[in-house]
């Protein structure tokens, strides 16, 4: 070949890698809009889910004026929040405090970048995605204290410290947690995770570990009856207390959409995830078990069973707020530090001694 040649065929495959990479980046980039896209509308009618289901607990009717039994009522919020003025105090640190809920909305979405809702259907199936989702997880005290400290108000900042030593305090616990369902799976990937259960459920063997996770959860979401930094006669609203407009908005939705990325994290830990809940085999006898309508819901595709599991779990968290009062401080630190600590210590100390005591490690 001519060197004229080997330099034409040279720019030509420059050329396709090029168009590859860019065809890469732009298929990944609609995928992240979907799925960020998806997220939002399922934060936004959570917030309507939950106040119905607490007006049918209080006896209640709930939202019902704008649209059909009130199913507009989100898209009527949202638009209000954005339409008011987004005010700055004057003695605040104007720069921190705008920053502070970009912070917190942003990495309750960078945490949904490694949750698989279905086989295949994950943005980044990483080997460390457990330690990756919880370590995103843990930065969103930054937004919370930013926010706090830069508002230059005492009920902020009581309220933005109340949520750091109490996120700190259930994050040791959910720790021990994870490291019991490590040590009966081997592996920090939640796809090979979920795989690992196709056998059984961890909710099984590990039904303890499963209440003080959720638990723990509730603390870590600041939901009630664990909701000490928002607390309203103490605190007047917390560390959002000088937010208004789109920053509140923010909040909010950092708040709601780590409720549901929580609840994912539970479904993939301990109730397999995208995994039916039907065997894949059932024995037919007859025309019996062929006539019952749930036989037909085997075949459904994987989004669907891991999307009802994550709705029970936010059906529990709705359940919570609207069943139990709210805990007073120093109850909250000792069920965290002098309860929940030991025993999550001892139920890693038990698991990974009946494992290697069966020669079950992985």
């Amino acid at each position: 070949m001519t060197t004229s040649e080997i330099e034409t065929a040279m720019s030509s495959s420059n050329l396709m890698l090029i168009l590859h990479n860019l065809l890469w980046v732009v298929f990944h980039t609609a995928i992240s809009i979907g799925v960020m896209l998806c997220v939002l509308v399922a934060m936004a009618y959570l917030t309507l889910a939950e106040r119905k289901v607490m007006g049918s607990i209080q006896r209640r009717r709930g939202p019902n004026a704008i649209g059909i039994y009130g199913r507009l009522t989100p898209v009527a919020d949202g638009l209000k929040l954005l339409r008011k003025e987004n005010l700055v105090p004057a003695s605040s640190n104007p720069w921190l405090f705008q920053l502070a809920p970009v912070i917190t909305f942003a990495l309750a979405l960078v945490g949904w970048t490694t949750m698989p809702v279905s086989y295949g259907m994950v943005l980044a199936d990483i080997p460390m995605g457990l330690r990756f989702r919880f370590a995103v997880g843990s930065l969103g005290v930054y937004g919370i204290i930013l926010a706090g400290w830069s508002s230059n108000s005492k009920y902020a900042f009581l309220g933005a410290l109340r949520s750091t030593a109490q996120m700190v305090s259930y994050e040791v616990s959910i720790g021990f947690v994870r490291v019991s369902v490590f040590l009966c799976s081997g592996t920090m990937n939640l796809s090979n995770l979920i795989r690992h259960q196709e056998e059984g459920w961890y909710v099984t063997a590990l039904f303890p570990m499963v209440r003080r996770f959720f638990i723990s959860a509730l603390a870590e979401t600041n939901r009630h009856p664990f909701d000490l930094p928002e607390d309203e006669s103490v605190l007047v609203a917390g560390y959002n207390v000088e937010y208004s407009g789109i920053g509140f908005a923010l909040f909010f939705l950092g708040e709601y959409t780590n409720i549901i990325l929580i609840s994912g994290t539970i479904t993939c830990l301990f109730l397999g995830g995208w995994l039916s809940v039907l065997p894949t085999q059932i024995p037919v006898i007859g025309d019996f078990i062929m006539s019952m309508p749930w036989f037909l819901e085997i075949g459904l595709p994987g989004f669907i069973w891991f999307s009802r599991k994550v709705v029970f779990f936010l059906l529990l968290f709705i359940w919570a707020r609207a069943a139990y009062p709210r805990y007073r401080y120093d109850q909250l630190i000792r069920l965290g530090w002098k309860v929940f600590l030991p025993i999550s210590r001892s139920w890693v100390r038990r698991v990974s001694g009946v494992l290697r005591g069966f020669d079950g490690l992985p």
